[in-house]
């Protein structure tokens, strides 16, 4: 503590109000005590302190408006001020009322004059109070978590020591071993100096290394868990499955070894039907692998495909029979490997023999070993959308026009069946033949005002009637319309 160099000359003039004023600004809670501890007088320095706080206070004595526990508190703040021990600060609290909290205070006490009267000097704990009960919470919560953790490990290294199957946590970067359990240690080949540290697969087949590299190169890309048979060099069949999962910004695999008889249960009745049913359903069935070439088929797509036998299809591309060639089984390979599934994608099927049927394709991404298989259900909707045809105007088929869809639907079913010329094409006839109808229908069959409507000749008018069919039967021209001259449009 510094004080004052010259306080006779800077501050020597300072009369009493001042010093109240100055006494006020310094502190939160300013106290005028005499020598047996009564409060003469007080003053407030902020605006947030409780409203009754200090009432009633003046005439009594310190150590009566302080809380049991801080009351020998007082006894040495008084002490310290009379015996020179001046700057060292004593924590009061102050009772609020019942249900309120206390209300912390730090004082200084500093002697006034040659009265023998005190200055206590009240700094407004509450701040500092709030930040360490917040303090305390947070080292409380950590704890916890602490607690948690650590019982988390504790029950995740129980089971990863006693477990009976060969399990590694293997660096995805690296694919370096970080941890092995017991049972990895005792049933894979090793080095002398053990699995950590080595890169896995090792003590593998060369086939089963380079299936178990592929599988952990797929499971890296797609995050998806994934499984593979694999032979050590002991003769041991194991089935190896990994999943990805992250620690901080560190990728690493969960790998676990399981026998490959432990792994392969035995086919259940209900699988058999399951199999059974898929092979004789009515719709279409093609296995293919990661390129789109047929492993697997069902009678119902050799039906489609105009097939006497299943080794024709094996082996063949599908886009052979399904789609554009070139473009549909690249749409569908595309989704299926971003999204895993597609749903109703509608396109065409080509038989060997020439006929196109229409097809709605249902597919499902399948993975196994690394790369994956997809699965496409295949059911022809050509009676479908058949029926979903509009009846065409009366005269239509005598003109030799093509039926027209009247709907967004059946228009968006068109894509890839009709080229973008003959959709456009076929969208102006319909929208030109709707609009004459209107016309006529709101002239009530008067051609010359329809046409005059129209922004059309009436020549021109009748050449639309007699190309979309719609001039009357007996083709007499309606009333009003005789020894009207041309309007020239």
């Amino acid at each position: 503590m510094k004080p004052f160099t010259n306080p006779n000359d800077t501050i020597g003039n300072l009369d009493a109000a001042g010093a109240a004023r100055l006494i006020q600004y310094a502190a939160d809670i300013a106290l005028i005590i005499d020598q047996r501890g009564v409060i003469r007088d007080l003053a407030l320095g902020l605006d947030d302190l409780p409203g009754d706080l200090g009432d009633g206070w003046i005439g009594r004595a310190l150590k009566d408006v302080v809380s049991a526990e801080s009351r020998d508190k007082v006894f040495r703040l008084l002490d310290d001020a009379t015996g020179g021990a001046k700057g060292r600060g004593r924590h009061l609290n102050h009772p609020l009322g019942p249900g309120a909290a206390d209300l912390p205070v730090l004082y200084v006490a500093v002697p006034l004059g040659a009265d023998s009267w005190i200055v206590a000097l009240g700094r407004d704990l509450r701040p500092l109070a709030q930040l360490q009960q917040r303090l305390v919470d947070a080292q409380q919560s950590l704890e916890q978590d602490y607690s948690r953790l650590r019982h988390v490990e504790t029950r995740y290294r129980l089971l990863f020591q006693i477990a009976s199957d060969p399990i590694l946590v293997v660096d995805a970067a690296t694919q370096r071993v970080l941890e092995a359990n017991p049972a990895a240690v005792q049933q894979l080949p090793s080095h002398e100096t053990g699995l950590v540290g080595r890169r896995f697969p090792e003590g593998f087949t060369r086939e089963g290394a380079g299936a178990v590299d592929t599988m952990l190169a797929g499971v890296r890309t797609s995050g998806r868990p994934d499984e593979i048979p694999a032979d050590t060099l002991d003769g041991e069949s194991f089935v190896v499955s990994a999943s990805l999962f992250r620690q901080e910004a560190t990728a690493l695999f969960l790998i676990r070894l399981a026998p490959s008889s432990a792994h392969q249960p035995p086919v259940s009745p209900l699988d058999t039907k399951s199999l059974r049913a898929l092979s004789e359903a009515p719709d279409g069935f093609a296995l293919t692998d990661d390129d789109g070439r047929i492993l697997r088929t069902n009678p119902a797509f050799l039906e489609l495909a105009q097939l006497h036998a299943a080794e024709q299809a094996e082996g063949e591309t599908l886009d052979r029979w399904v789609g554009r060639s070139g473009v549909d089984l690249n749409v569908l390979l595309a989704n299926l490997r971003e999204r895993g599934m597609v749903k109703l994608f509608t396109t065409q099927m080509r038989g060997e023999h020439g006929v196109v049927s229409e097809v709605e394709i249902s597919a499902v991404s399948v993975v196994n070993g690394g790369k994956p298989n997809f699965g496409f259900l295949i059911r022809n909707v050509g009676r479908r959308l058949q029926g979903a045809q509009p009846t065409p105007p009366a005269g239509a088929a005598a003109a030799g026009q093509p039926e027209l869809p009247r709907s967004v639907e059946q228009l968006t079913e068109l894509v890839g069946r009709v080229s973008l010329k003959d959709l456009v094409r076929e969208t102006t006839d319909m929208i030109e033949r709707l609009y004459i109808e209107a016309a006529l229908e709101l002239t009530g069959n008067n051609r010359a005002s329809a046409a005059e409507m129209l922004g059309l000749s009436r020549q021109s008018l009748y050449v639309k009637l007699h190309r979309y069919g719609l001039r009357d039967l007996d083709g007499e021209e309606s009333k009003g319309e005789a020894g009207k001259p041309e309007s020239g449009k």
